[in-house]
């Protein structure tokens, strides 16, 4: 049934839930960079569904193999095998150099997942005392909604009237390493948790060796060293994890979003044999987790971002942009910088978290052809799928120039 943009947010807003605050665009394609609203407008993706269509919209390898898929077998469960479930896993394993994979479907999963396995790991391998264990998060972390999750969260819109919390986190704040030595001389600390940039927060990026730095101390104090890199893995930064910036490998990675090319939720955690074999069968799991569906369209989305050279494509136009965005920075008083890594950037503008700049700006965005989201009132995402061209960057440079420097509230 064909309906226009807005019948389609009417009928949203009348049975959905007011749990997004969405730009007001009705997206109907995807191809690549650009998505097209129902009237057939076309504009630049610069949010790429948060990071999880970074190989484009609608990649004609990734959707040849979901298809073919499909038509053979998209569930069992984990009652029996599957023909996919290892292979996968394998390639999960090789590509991102751990021994052993569990799959999921969200992040959250993939959070919650690695939450149950570093408390587990402190009981039976640390000898943390029963129900005692610690897990460190750090201050302005997202890592997704569940209740366990946001009970280590420090923002008051993720957690009010959301309670009673789980116990059993500590809070530091980020890219503070003498505050992480002081909290994991706990004996009762289990894992450290945290992403390597933090993406919700505005793109925020630690100190140059803070993630070397925090591994080197975990070590010391037989920690996990817990990296959630489900927006900034898979080659968003420039390279496959951002933590590879650092040269480090964690005891424990959690990967979403992409690794699927935003055909299918999966989400997985990557760790050693050590941590893995703590789980026994029936104490965690998922209907839909290693799905075959799901476990094929993953392995070659994840063939084509390295064939197709994605993460170099999002390190070299990482460093343009960054660049041009500088030069857009000294030439107004609206902006006051840019951050990032390859291809996840923000840009921040000159007024408080409280004020509506930031979507005021988005909106006359989406008026040029581009959207984009602020994540807060003061701070802009930018993140294109990475198969954007250095002409097609150039042009969105061109736009959000031009908006910047004609905007007014």
């Amino acid at each position: 049934m064909a309906i226009s943009s807005q019948e389609a947010m009417e009928l949203e807003k009348k049975y959905g839930a007011n749990n997004y605050a969405p730009i007001p665009v009705v997206l109907s394609k995807g191809e690549g960079v650009f998505v097209w609203d129902i009237e057939g407008k076309r504009y630049y993706d610069f949010l790429s569904a948060y990071s999880a269509v970074n190989q484009g919209h609608v990649h004609p390898r990734i959707l040849k193999v979901m298809i073919e898929q499909a038509s053979k077998l998209t569930l069992t469960s984990r009652a029996f095998y599957s023909d996919q479930l290892g292979l996968a896993e394998k390639m999960l394993c090789e590509t991102f150099g751990f021994e052993r994979a569990i799959l999921m479907n969200t992040g959250a999963e993939g959070n919650e997942t690695a939450i149950k396995l570093a408390r587990k790991w402190g009981y039976e391998k640390k000898g943390i005392p029963a129900n005692e264990a610690i897990i460190v998060g750090v201050e302005k972390n997202f890592h997704g909604r569940t209740t366990t999750i946001i009970s280590a969260s420090t923002d008051p819109v993720a957690t009010t009237n959301f309670g009673p919390f789980m116990p059993g986190f500590e809070i530091v704040p980020y890219n503070d390493l003498k505050a992480l030595e002081e909290v994991l001389k706990n004996p009762n600390v289990a894992g450290l948790w945290l992403e390597p940039i933090q993406g919700e927060a505005g793109v925020y990026v630690p100190e140059d060796g803070y993630l070397k730095a925090a591994q080197e101390l975990c070590k010391k104090h037989n920690v996990l060293f817990m990296v959630d890199e489900v927006q900034t893995g898979v080659g968003r930064t420039g390279k496959l994890l951002a933590s590879d910036y650092d040269e480090i490998t964690p005891d424990m990675v959690i990967l979403g979003k992409a690794i699927s090319g935003g055909f299918y939720p999966v989400s997985a955690v990557l760790t050693s044999s050590e941590v893995m074999d703590v789980f026994n069968p029936g104490e965690h799991g998922s209907t839909y987790g290693g799905n075959p569906l799901g476990c094929a369209v993953m392995m070659e989305a994840l063939t084509v971002l390295k064939e197709e050279k994605m993460m170099e494509n999002a390190f070299r136009l990482g460093e343009i942009f960054r660049q041009k965005m500088s030069d857009l920075c000294e030439k107004t008083d609206l902006l006051t910088g840019v951050r990032g890594k390859g291809l996840l950037n923000a840009l921040l503008v000159n007024d408080t978290e409280e004020s509506s700049t930031a979507t005021q700006i988005c909106y006359k965005l989406k008026d040029h052809g581009l959207l984009a989201k602020p994540t807060h009132g003061n701070i802009i995402r930018f993140a294109p799928p990475l198969v954007i061209t250095e002409e097609q960057l150039n042009e969105c440079v061109d736009i959000i120039t031009e908006v910047v420097l004609n905007f007014s509230n």
